[in-house]
């Protein structure tokens, strides 16, 4: 059997071995249509969308567009005050499967005490798992990191295995690191190790040659691919390609459309204002790719509406 090759399963449904992670305020929905565009069946996670939202606000609060597939929805909680309502909600949603955030090193998410402070209350964290566990029938994920301040994914993720999650990610990296200095897979093998169920990586995957060398020293199920997907939406076929052996490369042109492309899904999601706040977000990865100068870049970045980055876009166009 060729790893590279063949899916990972979580329960009854398969998928390829690179992922879209979970990034607030990027990886919302126009971002997963564009993926999409290369990765048309890849498993892509939501942005972070905290149980409270879910129970007050609709759907589209969540990012969610109602259908779509091939979803790993996240949620998060402190605590175990809006959890029923929340899962009962996002159930009747149609959403087929839930990961839940307990690595998310934001000061804003851990001063409510999710994401990564979870991790420094095991006897909260195992409350709030507990509860996720019996409100969701559909399978359901955890996204954790190496530890708050102290080391101990290990023992969590045992006890999360033992508590009926399905699969876990790990970001090999202390709350306090961010996303800063190099993340430590030997943490992510002994997590593979120890537990039964599908382990997939996160941090740190920018490129085929890491991912095999990542899979080498871990023996992970699959690998969650986060900011090196920022203007490049075609990587995770990419990775597919070059791990089995192939040869990938985007043209200009294909940079091109794929960014335009992009923006026209954030306008139609967001409306023209946010829609374009969004995307700018990617701009500068896109403009590295297209050859752009800082001063072509920063012209765009500053444009103050959509009619006038489209203006200035099309005074770049034959140059491109």
């Amino acid at each position: 059997m060729n790893y590279w090759n063949t899916p990972f399963s979580i329960r009854s449904y398969s998928f390829s071995r690179f992922v879209g992670s979970p990034l607030d305020g990027v990886t919302n929905r126009p971002f997963r249509q564009t993926v999409r565009l290369f990765s048309p069946r890849a498993l892509m996670y939501t942005e972070i969308c905290h149980c409270d939202t879910i129970v007050h606000c609709d759907p589209k609060s969540w990012g969610l567009q109602v259908g779509e597939e091939q979803i790993n929805f996240q949620m998060s909680s402190p605590d175990t005050q809006y959890i029923e309502q929340a899962c009962e909600r996002v159930c009747a949603a149609g959403v087929r499967m839930v990961d839940i955030n307990i690595g998310c090193p934001a000061k804003s998410v851990i001063h409510k005490g999710a994401g990564s402070a979870l991790m420094a209350d095991v006897p909260r964290l195992k409350e709030v798992i507990t509860l996720f566990r019996a409100c969701l029938p559909i399978p359901l994920t955890v996204k954790m990191r190496a530890g708050f301040k102290d080391h101990n994914a290990c023992d969590i993720a045992c006890m999360l295995e033992d508590l009926g999650v399905d699969a876990l990610c790990i970001h090999p990296r202390l709350q306090a690191q961010g996303f800063s200095g190099d993340p430590d897979y030997t943490i992510v093998a002994d997590i593979k190790q120890r537990v039964g169920i599908p382990v997939l990586v996160s941090g740190g995957i920018t490129n085929s040659a890491i991912a095999r060398s990542v899979y080498e020293t871990t023996g992970v199920d699959g690998f969650l691919i986060g900011r090196a997907l920022m203007g490049r939406p075609w990587l995770l076929h990419q990775l597919e390609v070059e791990t089995q052996g192939g040869a990938y490369d985007v043209d200009r042109r294909g940079i091109h459309d794929a960014m335009l492309k992009h923006l026209e899904f954030s306008c139609a999601w967001f409306g023209p204002s946010r829609g374009l706040a969004y995307f700018k977000k990617h701009l500068k990865e896109y403009a590295a790719q297209l050859g752009l100068s800082k001063d072509e870049n920063i012209g765009l970045l500053s444009s103050s509406c959509i009619d006038q980055f489209y203006e200035r876009w099309r005074m770049l166009e034959p140059v491109l």
